[in-house]
């Protein structure tokens, strides 16, 4: 008599004729129903695909650069700063607050401007490796957004929500296209060490299947831990242990069949013992050539660390994970915004040069959209110590993001801020628009894409959003 789980060992005796729905769970316990286990996942993967099909985007790659950058100093340049440097700002029409009784001065960018490529893409010169790519990228200097708290905007950026709770994007992502790749996570973290202001909520699957969360991996030693099975145990050891959990596990969900998270429990196991097959190939940097490597910087500092984030995201999207979103940190420059700003754009340009550089030769830009951002942007003033010590406050009504490939509008400058860099003044559009359109290049209608939840269908956008199409090709 075979292990099921009606039958828990070898010999026992059935207590009673299994009904349909506990056949069917049932029939996930056994190594030849693997494909069946596969087949039920799959059917909770997604829904039925883009709503345009003739959207370029397959994948994502979403550059985060948590803390803030500010667009005044990289690529949205405010010549009227040099003028008024150092003079005292008072925000026109409004009263110091008690916070604010301090002085507060004009600040200009130390970074000199060049224009890059054909489009004349405006850059601050540091960006010495994005420069050579300035024609695939397509910059959209109208954003804005409602917080300028770390947690409440990255929230906001990262789910639509500032307040939590609501899955992130590539959990809409995956939910809306299905995966591409069963043996791997559809959405994938690269985090730092420490992660970012408001946790792991900002890869959540929210109130979607537990499936759909996003699968972070170690910045620092083993990406994944515990993925190579124990000194001993063989691979048909590990099934079979898989097999007798699985019975037991479909026992209880057959007597509990709304149990989500028990659902969720055995696709995790499922995709553990499969990711065992291919992650470590994938996460191995050491197959790729020399020359690869020291085009993202790997080996050399500061942009060993990035540069390992980007040519693994590569990897990742060339294995079919739909969304890998990479964390870069400490953007936050309130002071000494030179030394700050200098040193972060060190460390991440040359390795997304190397990733934009690296997926178009392969054939992989059309279909993967890259996006760079933080929270929000800047202010042009700050609080002065000392004469030198200066740097910008945060901004929510002013910022600067790009895409690349995708199907987005390369080699274009979409919006503007006012001549100070304060106001998004023209193509404004709310982040809510933002996602919305990012959607839409992956062939996904943010109105349909919805999930019934207390009480209501919500979608990412929240409450519907427009599509920029000044932004898409």
């Amino acid at each position: 008599m075979s292990t099921s789980p009606f039958f828990p060992c070898a010999g026992a005796r059935a207590l009673h004729a299994p009904t349909r729905r506990e056949f069917l769970y049932g029939l996930g316990a056994s190594l030849g129903s693997v494909a069946f286990t596969s087949m039920l996942a799959a059917s909770q993967n997604g829904k039925e695909g883009p709503h345009f099909p003739g959207a370029k985007a397959k994948n994502v790659i979403f550059l985060m650069m948590e803390g803030g950058p500010s667009h005044i100093d990289t690529f949205d340049p405010k010549p009227a700063l040099e003028k008024l440097h150092l003079q005292e700002f008072v925000r026109e029409g409004k009263q110091k607050s008690a916070m604010e009784s301090g002085k507060r001065y004009y600040v200009r960018s130390p970074f000199k401007f060049l224009r890059a490529g054909q489009s004349g893409a405006d850059m601050a010169e540091n960006w010495s490796h994005l420069a050579g790519v300035a024609d695939d990228l397509c910059f959209f200097r109208g954003c804005t957004v409602d917080s300028v708290n770390h947690p409440t905007a990255m929230y906001q950026m990262n789910c639509g929500n500032r307040f939590g709770g609501d899955p992130g994007l590539g959990a809409w992502v995956n939910y809306g296209l299905g995966t591409l790749n069963a043996d791997l996570p559809g959405f994938v973290v690269l985090p730092e060490v420490s992660y970012p202001q408001g946790g792991a909520a900002n890869w959540s699957n929210g109130y979607l299947p537990a499936h759909f969360q996003g699968t972070p991996l170690r910045a620092k030693g083993s990406p994944i831990l515990d993925l190579s099975p124990g000194e001993g145990v063989t691979r048909e050891r590990q099934r079979k242990n898989l097999d007798l959990i699985a019975g037991l596990n479909a026992a209880h969900a057959a007597q509990h069949p709304g149990h989500e998270e028990l659902r969720a429990r055995m696709d995790s196991y499922e995709l553990a013992f499969r990711m065992q097959m291919q992650v470590p190939e994938v996460l191995d940097l050491s197959r790729e050539d020399e020359k690869t490597r020291d085009l993202y910087g790997i080996g050399h500092e500061p942009t060993d660390a990035f540069g390992r984030k980007c040519l693994l995201a590569r990897k990742l999207v060339e294995k079919g994970v739909r969304f890998v979103q990479l964390y870069h940190g400490s953007w936050d420059s309130h002071d000494y915004i030179e030394r700050a700003h200098g040193n972060l754009v060190r460390a991440v340009d040359q390795p997304i040069a190397a990733l934009i550089t690296d997926l178009k030769r392969r054939g992989l830009l059309q279909s993967t959209l890259v996006v760079w951002c933080g929270e929000f942007g800047r202010t042009p003033d700050n609080g002065v110590r000392g004469g030198t010590a200066y740097g910008r406050d945060h901004n929510a009504n002013a910022m600067t993001l790009w895409m690349a490939g995708g199907g987005c509008r390369a080699g274009h400058t979409v919006g503007a801020t006012d001549e100070l860099g304060m106001a998004a003044v023209e193509g404004k559009a709310h982040v809510r628009d933002f996602h919305v359109t990012l959607l839409r290049l992956l062939g996904l209608d943010d109105n349909k894409l919805t999930f019934y939840h207390a009480g209501r269908f919500k979608q990412l956008s929240q409450f519907g959003g427009t599509v920029i199409r000044d932004l898409i090709a």
